[in-house]
C-alpha cells in the first residue's frame, strides 16, 4: 500500500511529524514500512514551460522547432521530437545542466544542425514508469495545466514534493489497505480523530429501479450488491489533481469516471466498478455462476474461457464482467459513455481468489476483496463516488441504490479484563490506560472495576477475540515499552548431535571452499517447486498464501539459489558461488490430510569467474569440474569419498543433458550435480550456472561410521602407468570400477592423468591414461606381485569395457 503523506495531511494535523518519524513510528505499533519516496529526489531544473511557436525541423521529419518560454525575458529555442508537441500547450521543461531521471544529464546543444536549449519532457523521462501515464500521453510529452506559472518548479503541479510512504500490510490488517483505514491507524498513534469530508448526493426524482433490474442468485456468494446510475454524464480527463494521486499511487489515470472508482478503492478500500449502461445490452444485471464453457473478453481484451466456479456479472444472459476481479471489454466506459451503471459490492473471498488465481488475474480489487473489506462502508463508498461522478463529469443520480442484495453488519463485543492484558503484556498498566488506548483506537467500550466490555467497529473486521484486544493494546502503547527479561533456571551443559555436528562441519568446509551462505523461502510458485527434483511428490500448496510467489512449500534448494544468482548478477556482481542448508517438503499423501515429510538437503550454485587472473595464473571460469571437485573434497573431508560416484544423465529436464550427473552413495541416488539447461537459466534471467543439491540425512548417517586411521607404512609405494583405447561412450567411472575390482587388495590410489581423442586414435574412441599406485603394508611389493595385478587389470579392462591396451 502506497500512502500519500500529502494526502493523508488532509484528514489529521501531521504538520509536526516529519514522514520519516510517522515512518519509524508506524513500523513500532505493528505495520512494517518498507520505504519513503520522495519523486522529486534527484531531479534538478525542471520548469514549466509553454511552447508559444512550433515550426517542423527543416532536415527532419519528425522534429519540431519550439519556441519556449520559460519565465525569462527571451523565448527559448528546443528541439522536440514528440508527435503531440503545439503550439499553446503548458509543457515540462529540462534546462540545460538539469538532471532527469536515471540521473542524466541535460545539456544545451544542436540536433540536425538547430540549437536545443534543454528538454521538453514526458513523463517517463522524469521517473514516473510508463504503467503510471496516461494512454493519451503514452508517446508523448505531457500536458500541464494552463494556470502553471512559466518558469516555476514543475513539482509542485504534479505532487512530485509528496512523500509517497510505503506499507507492507499483512493478510489480518487488511483495513490499511485503504487511506480511511490508515488515518484511523495513525490517528490512533498520535491520539487524533481523522475528520473526512462528505460528499453530499442529490438525487433525481426518477427512480433507478425503472432503469434497472438487479438479481443476486447466491446471496451467500454475493452477500450485498447494489448499482447506482448516473445519466447524462460526459466523458474526458480528470482533473490535475486526481491524476497525482492516481500516479503517486501507482494507478493510470483513465478517464474521469475510471478515476473515480479508483480513487475510491484507495480512500474506502472499496472495489467499485462502472458499466456504460447503454452497452450491457439489457436493463437487466444477474450475478451469477459462470456455465461451462461459456466466455467473456476482458478488459486487457484476452478472451476468456469460464468454468462453474467463476463468479460473473451478466445482463441477463451474457457474462459483462469477471466479478471482483475485472470487468468486460463491452460494457467499459469510453468517451461516448453518457450514462453510468455504478456496482458496489461484496463478494465471497474464497470465489474471487480462484478466479483470480486461474486467469493470472491480481489486481487491486481483487487483493481486496481476498483479504477483506469494509462491509459496513459498501453503500456509502458508492455514493460518495457517485456525488464525485455529477462533481467532475457533469450529470444527475437517479433516486435510490438498486440492490440485488444487502448485508446487516453488526459490531463485534469482546469482554476482557485489566489483569489478563497485564499478564499478557507484562505491564502494569492501570484501567485510566487502556480506556485511553481504546479511546485512541475509537473503539467503544464499558468499564466495570478491572473488566472491559470493548466494542469493534466494523472497520477492523480483524478484531474478534481477547488475543487481538490485547495486541491493539500492546500496539498502541508501544511495543517498544513493553519490559523484556532474560529466562530464569539452571544452566545445563550440553553438545552436539550427530547432526548438528556434521551440518555445522559441511558449512564450515564449504565456507572455507570460498562459497557464501544464502538462506531462501520455503514458499515459493508450484512451477519452481516441481523444478530440480529428483523424486516425485505431490505439492503442499497454502490455504492463504500471502503471494501467488509464496503459494507452496519447497521441493528443492536450487531454485531459491537462482533467484539469488539473479539478484546478484542484476547488481553486477557477476562471480557468485553460494551454498544453502534446508529443508525441502515432499508429499506422498492428500495434502489436505497429511502433513508434507521434511528432508534436509544441501545445494551449491556457481556462477562466472572461479580463479581471477593474475600476473601468474589466467583467469579460471567455474565449470562442471569445479563444482564437483568442491562435492569431491567435502565428501572426502566427511570420510565417505570412497562410498561416493558419479553416473552421467539426461533425466532432469532443467539440467544440461550433456554435463549432469547423479550422485550416488554406495547404490542409492542421493543428488546430482550440473550445469542449468541454458532455457532455464535463461527463464531466471542468469549466465552459465552450475549447481548441486543432495540429501543431508544420507550423508551424515553415512558419516556417522566415522575415519578409519592406518599407521603410515614404513615400505615405499610403487606407481604404475596404464593407457588405453576405449570407445568414447566409456565413462571414467566404469574403468575406475573395473580397476578397483581387478587390482586386488594393494591398489591403494587411482589417477587419470590424460584423456587425447584426435590425429592417429580411431574415430568414436579415445585414448585414456591412468596412474596406479600400489602399497603393501606389511612388506616391500615386487614386480611379480604388481605384474600379476596389472595383468588381471588389462584382462578385466579387455573384457568388460573393450579397451585396447596401449
Amino acid at each position: 500500500m502506497l500512502v500519500s503523506y500529502k494526502w493523508l495531511n488532509k484528514y489529521l494535523d501531521l504538520s509536526a511529524v516529519t514522514p520519516k518519524e510517522l515512518a519509524d513510528k508506524m513500523s513500532v505499533t505493528g505495520i512494517e514500512v518498507e520505504g519513503i519516496t520522495v519523486p522529486e529526489e534527484g531531479l534538478k531544473k525542471i520548469v514549466v514551460g509553454e511552447v508559444k511557436e512550433c515550426v517542423p525541423h527543416p532536415d527532419s521529419d519528425h522534429l519540431s522547432i519550439c519556441q519556449v518560454d520559460i519565465g525569462e525575458e527571451e523565448l527559448s529555442q528546443i528541439v522536440c521530437g514528440a508527435p503531440n508537441v503545439k503550439a499553446g500547450i503548458k509543457v515540462i521543461v529540462a534546462l540545460p545542466n538539469s538532471r532527469i531521471a536515471g540521473n542524466v544529464k541535460i545539456k544545451k546543444g544542436k540536433m540536425r544542425g538547430q540549437v536545443s536549449n534543454g528538454m521538453i519532457c514526458a513523463l517517463q523521462e522524469i521517473g514516473y514508469p510508463d504503467s503510471v501515464v496516461p494512454k493519451e500521453y503514452a508517446e508523448g510529452i505531457y500536458y500541464l495545466p494552463q494556470e502553471a506559472v512559466n518558469g516555476e518548479p514543475v513539482f509542485s503541479y504534479l505532487d512530485m514534493d509528496d512523500s509517497i510512504i510505503e506499507l507492507s500490510i499483512t493478510p489480518n490488517r487488511a483495513d490499511a489497505l485503504s487511506m480511511r483505514g490508515v488515518a484511523y491507524e495513525v490517528g490512533a498513534i498520535y491520539r487524533q480523530t481523522p475528520h473526512f469530508a462528505e460528499e453530499e448526493l442529490v438525487e433525481a426524482a426518477r427512480p433507478a429501479k425503472d432503469k434497472i433490474k438487479v438479481t443476486v442468485e447466491d446471496p451467500e456468494a454475493v452477500p450485498a450488491y447494489q448499482i447506482r446510475i448516473i445519466e447524462g454524464v460526459k466523458i474526458q480527463s480528470s482533473p490535475q489533481w486526481l491524476q497525482n494521486i492516481l500516479m503517486n499511487e501507482g494507478i493510470r489515470p483513465i478517464n474521469n469516471v475510471v478515476d473515480i472508482t479508483n480513487y475510491i478503492l484507495l480512500l474506502f478500500g472499496q472495489p467499485l466498478h462502472a458499466f456504460d449502461y447503454d452497452r450491457l445490452g439489457s436493463q437487466e444485471i444477474v450475478v451469477r455462476q459462470a456455465k461451462a464453457t461459456e466466455k467473456i473478453v476482458t478488459l486487457d481484451g484476452e478472451t476468456r474461457e469460464l468454468t462453474p466456479e467463476n463468479l460473473v456479472i451478466t445482463n441477463g444472459e451474457q457474462p459483462v464482467a469477471l466479478a471482483g476481479v475485472m470487468g468486460g471489454l463491452d460494457s467499459e466506459i469510453t468517451e461516448t459513455t453518457t450514462t453510468v451503471a455504478l456496482e458496489a459490492a461484496l463478494f465471497d473471498p474464497i470465489s474471487i481468489r480462484r478466479t483470480a488465481k486461474q486467469f493470472n488475474l491480481r489486481s487491486e480489487s481483487s487483493a481486496r476483496f481476498e483479504k477483506g473489506i469494509n462491509q459496513a462502508t459498501v453503500a456509502e463508498a458508492c455514493d460518495v463516488a457517485a456525488a464525485m461522478i455529477v462533481s467532475l463529469a457533469g450529470g444527475e443520480v437517479l433516486q435510490g441504490a438498486v440492490a440485488g442484495s444487502t448485508y446487516q453488519v453488526e459490531d463485534v463485543t469482546v469482554t476482557i479484563t485489566l489483569s489478563r492484558i497485564n499478564h499478557y503484556l507484562g505491564t502494569d498498566l492501570t484501567v485510566k490506560e487502556v480506556n485511553e488506548i481504546f479511546e485512541a483506537l475509537g473503539f467503544g467500550y464499558q468499564s466495570e472495576g478491572e473488566t472491559f466490555t470493548v466494542t469493534v467497529p466494523p472497520r477492523r473486521w480483524d478484531i474478534k477475540i481477547e488475543a487481538d484486544i490485547i495486541e491493539e493494546v500492546a500496539r498502541i502503547y508501544g511495543y517498544d515499552r513493553l519490559p523484556s527479561t532474560l529466562p530464569s533456571g539452571e544452566t545445563v551443559a550440553g553438545s552436539l548431535t550427530q547432526e548438528q555436528s556434521t551440518t555445522r562441519k559441511i558449512r564450515t568446509l564449504l565456507e572455507d571452499s570460498g562459497l557464501h551462505e544464502a538462506i531462501s523461502y520455503a514458499l515459493t510458485t508450484e512451477e519452481k517447486s516441481r523444478q530440480f527434483t529428483i523424486k516425485d511428490s505431490l505439492v503442499t500448496r497454502l490455504d492463504w498464501p500471502m503471494s501467488e510467489d509464496r503459494s507452496v512449500l519447497r521441493m528443492n534448494l536450487i531454485s531459491g539459489l537462482l533467484d539469488n544468482v539473479n539478484y546478484n548478477v542484476a547488481r553486477k556482481n557477476s562471480d557468485v558461488a553460494f551454498y544453502e542448508v534446508g529443508r525441502v517438503f515432499y508429499q506422498e499423501n492428500d495434502p489436505l490430510t497429511h502433513l508434507p515429510q521434511e528432508v534436509k538437503h544441501v545445494a551449491l550454485a556457481l556462477t562466472g569467474t572461479w580463479q581471477d587472473k593474475s600476473w601468474q595464473t589466467q583467469a579460471e571460469v567455474v565449470d562442471f569440474y569445479t563444482i564437483k571437485g568442491l562435492l569431491e573434497n567435502l565428501f572426502e573431508q566427511l570420510g565417505i569419498a570412497t562410498d561416493i560416484s558419479y553416473q552421467a544423465t539426461d533425466s532432469l529436464k532443467d539440467m544440461h543433458p550433456g554435463r549432469t550427473a547423479e550422485i550416488y552413495l554406495g547404490e542409492t541416488v542421493i543428488g546430482f550435480v550440473g550445469q542449468v539447461h541454458p532455457n532455464t537459466a535463461k527463464e531466471y534471467d542468469v549466465p552459465e550456472t552450475y549447481v548441486a543439491e543432495f540429501d543431508l540425512s544420507s550423508v551424515i548417517e553415512a558419516a556417522q561410521k566415522g575415519m578409519t586411521f592406518h599407521a603410515v607404512t614404513k615400505f615405499p609405494s610403487v606407481s604404475r602407468d596404464i593407457a588405453m583405447l576405449v570407445a568414447e561412450t566409456v565413462t571414467n567411472q566404469e574403468i575406475v570400477t573395473v580397476i578397483q575390482s581387478a587390482a586386488g587388495k594393494f591398489l591403494t590410489d587411482i589417477q587419470l592423468f590424460d584423456v587425447y581423442q584426435g590425429k592417429n586414435i580411431e574415430e568414436g574412441h579415445k585414448s585414456m591414461a591412468y596412474s596406479l599406485t600400489f602399497e603393501n603394508p606389511e612388506a616391500t611389493m615386487t614386480d611379480e606381485e604388481i605384474n600379476r595385478s596389472m595383468t588381471k587389470i588389462e584382462k578385466a579392462l579387455s573384457e568388460t569395457v573393450g579397451a585396447n591396451i596401449r
